[in-house]
């Protein structure tokens, strides 16, 4: 390659790099400012702090946390929840989705069930499974998987029936073996539909984790919150919540990382005007 399609080439990836630069000064300004606001209403008494807290104790809470050794312990017990709840529902969702995807009698008998145990509210099977599974982590996970597996599951389904019917007539045309259509055609047709549905499942599977340690635990960050609403220490729950948020985006960023290794072929979208 030449110099002059070099340097037209390091052109032409500028912009995508400045574009994705100044996004990331935005979300920092916005951050920067939503901390602002909150600590300028609450000192000065426009939003009463007893029941919206303070920036500044907030983050101290959290630098204390870390700065100890206990936090490390409820943290620890959170993740580990949360992420078996992650793979295992999302594991079943997509055996499950894969197979009543591609098998139609099966599909049409367990729709009513499959809709029926959607619309529970599955937050309501918490204390059953506090009794089923006593007050340790498999509780949590249970609640947690009730919850990831339905989001993965439909976006399984979908995509498995999105195939294109020309395109399996093809390769079946061609020799193509049962097995060979699942792994060729099916699977990377779903593909993005269950990348979509794990980035939702992942707030999910915190949600079913915190809310089991909530309602029924001695452990965990659930736990933890629980403690400081029982004495109205508002700061110390909104501690928790930015932990907790925090270590959802960082395994919602995980979840991307393996996403872009897998569709690395797919080309990236133009955003910056030019």
């Amino acid at each position: 390659m030449s110099s002059s399609a070099s340097t037209r080439a390091a052109g032409m990836a500028q912009p995508a790099i400045s574009y994705k630069a100044r996004i990331r000064l935005y979300q920092l300004a916005l951050l920067i400012g939503l901390f602002l606001f909150w600590g300028i209403t609450t000192h000065y008494g426009i939003l009463p702090s007893f029941f919206f807290g303070e920036p500044i104790p907030v983050l101290q809470q959290v630098f204390d946390w870390f700065s100890g050794t206990a936090i490390y312990m409820h943290l620890g017990i959170t993740l580990l929840e949360t992420l078996l709840a992650f793979v295992i529902g999302a594991v079943l969702a997509m055996i499950v989705g894969l197979w009543l995807g591609l098998n139609d009698l099966a599909s049409a008998v367990a729709d009513p069930y499959i809709k029926a145990m959607n619309a529970m509210p599955r937050v309501i099977l918490a204390p059953i499974f506090a009794v089923w599974f006593g007050l340790g982590i498999w509780s949590k996970v249970a609640l947690g998987i009730t919850l990831v597996f339905f989001i993965v599951f439909f976006n399984v389904y979908q995509g498995v029936r999105e195939v294109s019917p020309t395109l399996v007539a093809n390769a079946r045309m061609l020799g193509a073996s049962r097995k060979q259509l699942i792994r060729s055609v099916y699977l990377p047709s779903a593909t993005s539909w269950v990348f979509s549905s794990l980035h939702t499942s992942v707030g999910m599977a915190f949600v079913g984790a915190v809310v089991g340690e909530y309602l029924g635990s001695a452990r965990g960050m659930g736990y933890l919150i629980h403690q400081a609403e029982g004495v109205f220490d508002i700061n110390t729950v909104l501690a928790g919540i930015l932990v907790l948020t925090i270590f959802a985006l960082i395994l919602d960023g995980l979840v991307t990382l393996v996403e872009s290794k897998l569709h690395g072929w797919r080309p990236v979208a133009d955003h910056s005007g030019h």
